[in-house]
């Protein structure tokens, strides 16, 4: 074992025993979770969707979108945190860490279940999010979510986007799209992910799941990548930059279903968004090559049940049909509202039609129903 090697032993060992040290070098290689593995398990009993570490707070977790803290606990100290975290890392996520100031990763519990963790620096200590993640991925069914998102397993091109604010279901959603591939069609799937949060075994499909940090630099170098490598579905967690939308958009026009993510409230949102990331000078090409790969974009955010045991997921459904193209090639973007309340027969919706929708069938209270609109009024002539 290398010096180093020994001397971050040593000082995971104080930080385990309460010791006040702080680590001056990258953890080992291997992940061990050990002080953390209680908490885990706590999360998972309590069906949390998040824990959150915070110096000078408990540990908080999420459960049905609500926050509790932990009882019996006392508050964390950025070194309780740091004996949480660091063992997690490897020297690459740590030096992300100290370069970055902030750090995603993956692992799994010695009870086998997976977590996406986010380490971060606040008021000059570590703190952290963790998300549980299902062991299985979840079925479009047992996610409540509409036909209309079903029928996105049988696209062979185009550009399926799903929006929404964080911890809304999109990769949930995503995944369990990429699931019903697996199991019905014969085809070559391809995921582009910072971090690999849910892990696909090969059925029907063959499937790659590429880690940004440690199998590819960036999703752009990567997407580039896959263009040569024979894809049918391509999934690229975030789309951050132009370079990125624009190979997505051509590797949607060219015969591949491509599915991934923005941070937008609603489907207008999602589309000006991808148009304000190029110049003004190239928006009437954009727009013409938008309208011609979008095959769809879901909002989406979960909403507490009535009875306060689980969230159901609110979606506005926009698709791809003709008289959309038209709006948006056109740059009559004002005009997509209207169509999308005129179309719930080609099974779009808005989100107050979804919201009402989860009222009348008694799933939300009307108060939750309205406090999650962002048209209030509008939902309220609905009901």
């Amino acid at each position: 074992m290398s010096d180093y090697q020994t001397e971050l032993d040593r000082l995971v060992g104080e930080l385990n025993r309460g010791a006040t040290a702080r680590p001056t070098s990258a953890p080992t290689q291997q992940r061990n979770p050990t002080a953390i593995t209680p908490l885990l398990e706590k999360a998972v009993k309590d069906s949390a969707s998040d824990i959150l570490l915070v110096a000078g707070s408990p540990a908080c977790l999420r459960i049905h979108g609500r926050l509790k803290t932990t009882q019996g606990t006392t508050p964390l100290s950025d070194d309780d945190i740091r004996a949480m975290v660091l063992p997690l890392m490897n020297p690459t996520d740590y030096t992300t860490l100290q370069k970055e100031r902030s750090v995603d990763l993956a692992f799994s519990s010695p009870t086998g279940h997976r977590f996406r963790l986010n380490v971060h620096y606040q008021r000059g200590t570590l703190a952290a999010s963790i998300r549980l993640l299902p062991k299985d991925v979840p079925t479009l069914a047992q996610l409540n979510l509409p036909e209309t998102v079903a029928s996105f397993v049988n696209l062979r091109q185009g550009l399926v986007l799903l929006t929404g604010p964080t911890g809304s279901g999109k990769t949930s959603t995503l995944a369990a799209i990429v699931d019903a591939i697996n199991r019905t069609r014969e085809c070559h799937v391809v995921t582009i992910e910072e971090p690999v949060e849910y892990e696909h075994r090969n059925r029907l499909s063959v499937i790659e799941q590429i880690e940004v940090g440690r199998d590819t630099p960036s999703f752009l170098n990567s997407l580039r990548s896959i263009l040569r490598q024979s894809p049918d579905v391509i999934l690229v967690g975030e789309m951050r930059d132009s370079e990125t939308i624009s190979t997505a958009l051509t590797a949607s026009e060219t015969g591949h279903l491509v599915l991934s993510t923005l941070h937008t409230n609603d489907t207008s949102q999602a589309i000006s968004r991808i148009l304000d990331s190029f110049p003004s000078a190239n928006q009437s090409q954009i727009r013409q090559q938008f309208s011609l790969a979008l095959a769809a974009i879901v909002a989406q955010q979960l909403v507490p049940s009535a009875d306060g045991n689980r969230r159901y997921p609110a979606c506005e459904i926009l698709t791809g049909v003709d008289a959309i193209r038209n709006l948006i090639r056109h740059g009559q973007d004002h005009q997509i509202r209207s169509q999308l309340i005129m179309s719930r027969a080609a099974g779009m919706c808005t989100m107050e039609q979804s919201l009402a929708d989860l009222y009348h069938n008694a799933r939300i209270t009307r108060d939750t129903a309205l406090s999650h609109s962002f048209r209030p009024d509008d939902l309220r002539d609905i009901l």
